[in-house]
């Protein structure tokens, strides 16, 4: 019980990771299955329901009736006369909901103790001219403990019986038994070899090592070996497990051919770094990471160049400006002002993402390949913009300017205010000597006077200053670029692992669950 409950329990994982992705009607049978165990395992586990199922002329019915001791189904040779299930009983007491669920109206109670908890049904002819006739034979076969398939002498090879019940019932033969009926018309010595032709085809059906049984309704004796049989399977209590087992065998060989590929976790991560890089240059960040090369320079240069034109460099655009970036982290953009990708970068995006999809779902069986390229679409058209707004919320860094930049700024400032001192200086000892006035004495700084040297020593030493300043200012802008551009990419892959990378993730998740669910069907592992 431990065991079949257990692969119940992988039946329901099987249905959770197959809805939605696999067809509808292969999931059918595992559907139904997991509704008919869970009822029949609810109810009477003291009573073992067996069905005499056969051909029309097979004498299933006079196998019953003898059984039974009593004439509860109508005998007929030439023509269906069981329209409808009959059912004997033995123990009757507990067995009123399961023949309720059985949808079985007539029942006959059976007062003989020798096989308690036996339910004996009667089925309609399976090769009935009456449509539903052989419609009740499908659905009770489908819900019995035991069947007894009753053939005889002169149809045993139809293949009506071969072909539509036995060989689909191949993994059931733990809860199957075939009874070669009527062997007393056939002459002593053909008996074995009827019986022994009868193992032959049921072998060629899948179902070889079923009990094949010659017997006799008519003849005294002729059916003890079958009672026997039946007093062991209601003994045991265990046919309701048994047929469960079996019908689970045969769903996880329905779905063996949806999960035969090779398990993965997770997309190959060469194909999501190409992937990766096809969105970033779709989302434009080498223009991004220019434009903020350009902007650093542009704002170096704006704070450390000579203090009377550094206002003028103010007034050129900001190159981020244009694209609606020059907001610092604390203030983010909601869009940006980017250009749209080319042609050329549409197409390298659309060949990624069928790269990475076709190599996720490499091995994989049908309907797995398609489910995973789906996946990687399925967002598709959000793409553009989640890249933008993964662009436009990134801190590229530039609210917070380096130190040095405020320090040149200042040396600058230092040197302008020496050279226009000296400036001023001199051009006072030019008005002096246009005015015929004594000129005060002026101080030298070797051969050079003092103002001459501040003037001339400020403008040049700002000069080289904002010289130094701009080679440092191109280092670091390179730099930034480098940190920025890692930055958007990280923000590009995060956009691409959200709506690409983990839809296909999910897929191949649901793949190996149902792929470890179906293993955990199958009592053979």
């Amino acid at each position: 019980m431990t065991e079949v409950a257990a692969r119940l329990r992988a039946l329901d994982r099987v249905l959770e990771a197959g809805t939605g992705r696999i067809d509808e009607a292969r999931l059918d049978p595992a559907r139904r299955l997991a509704r008919r165990a869970g009822e029949r395992l609810r109810l009477s586990g003291a009573h073992t329901v067996v069905a005499l199922a056969g051909a029309t002329g097979s004498g299933k019915s006079s196998l019953f009736n003898a059984l039974a001791g009593a004439e509860v189904s109508t005998v007929g040779v030439r023509r269906p006369t069981t329209g409808v299930a009959h059912a004997a009983v033995w123990g009757a007491d507990g067995a009123g909901p399961l023949l309720d669920w059985l949808d079985i109206p007539r029942r006959h109670h059976v007062p003989s103790a020798d096989l308690p908890g036996l339910v004996l049904l009667d089925l309609p002819d399976h090769d009935s001219t009456v449509v539903a006739h052989r419609l009740e034979v499908d659905r009770l076969v489908a819900l019995v403990d035991v069947l007894v398939w009753v053939l005889d002498p002169q149809k045993y090879a139809d293949a009506a019986v071969h072909d539509r019940y036995l060989r689909p019932l191949a993994r059931h033969g733990e809860v199957m038994v075939v009874v070669l009926n009527q062997v007393d018309r056939l002459p002593p010595g053909q008996v074995d070899t009827a019986l022994a032709d009868v193992r032959r085809l049921l072998a060629d059906d899948g179902l070889d090592g079923v009990p094949v049984l010659g017997v006799s309704a008519v003849t005294p004796g002729g059916r003890d070996e079958l009672r026997a049989v039946l007093t062991g399977a209601v003994a045991a209590h265990r046919a309701a497990l048994r047929r469960v087992s079996a019908d689970l065998d045969t769903v996880a060989a329905d779905l063996a051919d949806v999960v035969a590929g090779p398990a993965r976790a997770e997309p190959d991560a060469r194909t999501v770094a190409d992937l990766d890089a096809a969105l970033s240059a779709a989302a434009g960040v080498p223009a991004v990471g220019a434009a903020v090369e350009r902007a650093s320079v542009h704002r170096a240069t704006a704070a450390t160049g000579w203090p009377l034109t550094r206002h003028l460099r103010r007034l050129r655009p900001d190159p981020l400006r244009r694209l609606h970036l020059d907001r610092g982290a604390d203030a983010p953009v909601a869009r940006t002002s980017l250009p749209q990708p080319s042609a050329v970068e549409r197409s390298r995006v659309d060949i990624a993402l069928r790269a990475l999809s076709d190599e996720a779902a490499a091995g994989l069986p049908d309907p797995w390949p398609g489910a995973v390229r789906a996946a990687a679409r399925s967002h598709e058209d959000d793409l553009p913009d989640a890249l933008d707004r993964a662009v436009a919320g990134t801190d590229l860094g530039l609210d917070r300017p380096p130190r040095w930049w405020r320090a040149a700024g200042l040396a600058q400032t230092l040197l302008a205010v020496l050279a226009v001192a000296g400036g001023v200086w001199l051009a006072g000892l030019y008005l002096l000597t246009l005015l015929r006035l004594p000129e005060p004495p002026t101080p030298m700084v070797g051969p050079v006077p003092l103002p001459t040297a501040l003037l001339l020593g400020g403008l040049l030493a700002g000069l080289l200053l904002a010289l130094v300043a701009r080679g440092l200012a191109g280092i670091g802008a390179r730099r930034r670029r480098a940190r920025v551009q890692r930055r958007l990419d990280d923000a590009v892959a995060r956009v691409a692992g959200d709506l690409v990378v983990a839809p296909v993730t999910a897929e191949l998740a649901a793949y190996g669950a149902l792929r470890d669910a179906v293993a955990g069907l199958d009592g053979r592992r």
